[in-house]
This record gives C-alpha cells, sequence and structure tokens, in this order.
C-alpha cells in the first residue's frame, strides 16, 4: 500500500539533517540506512553512500529521480 497524498512523502529527520551540513559542490557522501525515504527536489547534486544490507552503494541524485525511494538505486 502506498502512502497517502495528503500526508507528503516521507524522508528521515535525520538525513535533512546531514544535507543541511554538507554542500552538494563539495562531492562528499552522505550515508544513509534509511533507503524508505523519499528523495526530493533538495536533494539534487548530493552524493549519497546507501546501505544494501552489506555495504554502500554510491548514488548521484539527478532531476530525474525526485519522487522516487532511495533504495530503488541501490541494487
Amino acid at each position: 500500500m502506498t502512502r497517502s497524498i495528503k500526508k507528503g512523502p516521507w524522508i528521515d529527520p535525520k538525513l535533512l539533517k546531514k544535507i543541511s551540513k554538507v554542500s552538494p559542490s563539495s562531492r562528499t557522501l552522505i550515508k544513509t540506512w534509511s533507503r524508505d525515504s523519499s528523495i526530493s527536489p533538495e536533494m539534487v547534486g548530493y552524493l549519497f553512500g546507501v546501505h544494501n544490507g552489506k555495504d554502500f552503494i554510491e548514488v548521484l541524485v539527478t532531476e530525474e529521480m525526485v519522487g522516487h525511494r532511495l533504495g530503488e538505486f541501490s541494487l
């Protein structure tokens, strides 16, 4: 079942805090275990290390990824 539209997309608060500390031009890896967080327009240009259960997969967020979840790109 999908999330209700009136609730809006879910983004982990810890992930938002990590994004606010780093600038997108620095290209530093932001490690996260939050695969179910939705990708918002503020995340475009950041490099995420998404945990797949064994190691971190690097994901560079582009505009086409907005609206999807981080876990979809860590296969």
